[in-house]
């Protein structure tokens, strides 16, 4: 999870009390780290490059955003973003299956991919004089994929396998694909990202096919560049590479707002389990929310609710941490997770399992007396100041990999913000007020937007194979 993008469990950074004299601190070496400002080109084509320099170490790193993801599937198709992103590495008219990751290996770099619900990411690691090799590379698969038939029917099978083990044999895993789809009524983010097993089984190498053709054109793409490199010869690379490449006519997926929630809903989930687990969502805006003038809501606003979950949820000395696992004793873990950079409205989740010998019913009424008092009373200045510092220190550490400072760059990119508010995420935090905290807790913490969620352990087959740890929200190849 990284700040400001994916807020989930946080780290536990510079947990120690920081006043506000460290903050400003912090503020300043921050400033300094970002001095190496952003290059923009935009090729005749619609591709658009974003260099970052970074002369620390002899390395670049490269990403391909395509702005495609599981929330632009219908019911039918879902998964077929993160199929095509398998199929991806098996095959152009000039390579043969597998032979994408062998070059890459055999110039000693890393590479991978990822599928979110609103893009789909390829990336690589490689020493600096090997950046001309990547762009050849993702260049031809841009639009000369193949897609054979045999290849696909490999690669559905391993998608449908890693659907089995990260979360249908997964309890926490499943009970939240099942909260997701309960809170959302008519936005696709209640689909999951690596689609509904029926659909995998219907899924045709042809339904991949005009997925391709649709969505995975230079005038849908990013390509982010960060590290020892110039930004004028990265653009003449891109410009000989990705510049000959034919744009598509694109169509902007359906839009599906999010119908009204009108009551609390409560679902319960029955698997094979060891314990417990407890989901709460609540619907909450998001930063591109505030984009539309009739929003309704102030520009403040998830700045505010990405304080209130570092007020909860911000390491050891954070409430539900303080309150619920060492001094009430309820929970054994819990935690919070708010999607602030997500395309579409989504929900500030509370996800927790009880202590032993605590009921779910105990838990639950214990996150609500945390959320109530945050609606009752004003956040001290002290927490205040240390969510405060944990952003900014955070922020600061995450700038020592290139591969982040590519990344945020291509998701505020990808889901309409705009590469350049990426800097704006760290003043925003830092001007949040204790009485707009209360604000937000008031506004959007109630009954009527929330969405409960229930595992209910049942037996466990004996003889079954030991599970696997559980996946991350997006889907890595």
């Amino acid at each position: 999870m990284t700040a400001g993008l994916s807020r989930g469990r946080h780290c536990p950074i510079l947990e120690s009390q920081l006043n506000t004299n460290a903050v400003a601190f912090l503020l300043l070496a921050l400033l300094s780290t970002t001095a190496a400002a952003v290059q923009e080109y935009r090729l005749d084509n619609g591709l658009l490059l974003l260099v970052k320099e970074d002369h620390r170490a002899p390395v670049v790193v490269t990403q391909v955003w395509y702005k495609v993801g599981g929330s632009y599937e219908h019911d039918g198709i879902t998964g077929i973003s993160h199929a095509l992103e398998h199929m991806m590495f098996q095959g152009t008219r000039k390579l043969a299956a597998g032979e994408f990751s062998r070059i890459i290996a055999e110039n000693g770099g890393t590479e991978n991919a990822f599928t979110a619900a609103d893009f789909t990411a390829y990336f690589q690691s490689l020493e600096k004089s090997r950046l001309e090799i990547v762009f050849r590379l993702e260049a031809d698969r841009m639009r000369n994929l193949t897609l054979p038939p045999q290849e696909f029917d490999k690669e559905i099978k391993v998608v449908r396998e890693e659907r089995r083990l990260r979360t249908e044999d997964e309890p926490e895993s499943y009970a939240n694909e099942i909260a997701m789809a309960t809170a959302f009524q008519s936005s696709p983010y209640r689909q999951p990202v690596i689609g509904w097993m029926a659909d995998l089984e219907s899924m045709q190498v042809g339904d991949l096919k005009d997925w391709y053709r649709r969505w995975y054109a230079p005038n849908n793409a990013v390509v982010v560049v960060a590290g020892d490199v110039q930004p004028e010869a990265v653009q003449r690379l891109a410009r000989k590479y990705f510049g000959r490449l034919k744009s598509e006519s694109l169509e902007p997926p359906a839009w599906r707002p999010e119908a009204p929630q009108v009551g609390i809903k409560r679902v319960t989930v029955k698997r094979p389990a060891e314990v417990p687990f407890l989901t709460m969502a609540w619907k909450v805006p998001v930063l591109t929310s505030t984009l539309a003038t009739d929003s309704g809501m102030a520009s403040w606003e998830p700045y505010a609710l990405e304080v209130l979950s570092g007020i909860l949820d911000g390491g050891s000395s954070a409430r539900f941490a303080a309150h619920l696992v060492r001094g009430q004793e309820v929970a054994a873990g819990i935690g919070t997770d708010y999607q602030f950079s997500a395309r579409l409205e989504s929900v500030f989740s509370i996800e927790g399992t009880p202590a032993q010998g605590r009921t779910m019913a105990e838990l639950e009424q214990a996150v609500r007396a945390e959320l109530e008092d945050l609606k009752a009373n004003p956040v001290t200045a002290q927490e205040l100041d240390r969510v405060k510092a944990q952003v900014v220190s955070q922020d600061i550490y995450q700038k020592d990999s290139l591969f982040y400072q590519a990344m945020v760059l291509g998701i505020f990119e990808c889901v309409g913000l705009g590469w350049k508010r990426v800097e704006e995420y760290v003043p925003g935090v830092q001007s949040v007020t204790a009485e707009q905290v209360r604000a937000v807790a008031r506004k959007y913490f109630n009954d009527d937007g929330l969405t409960v969620a229930v595992l209910e352990p049942q037996p466990i087959d004996p003889d079954a194979p030991p599970r696997p740890s559980a996946g991350d929200h997006g889907h890595v190849r």
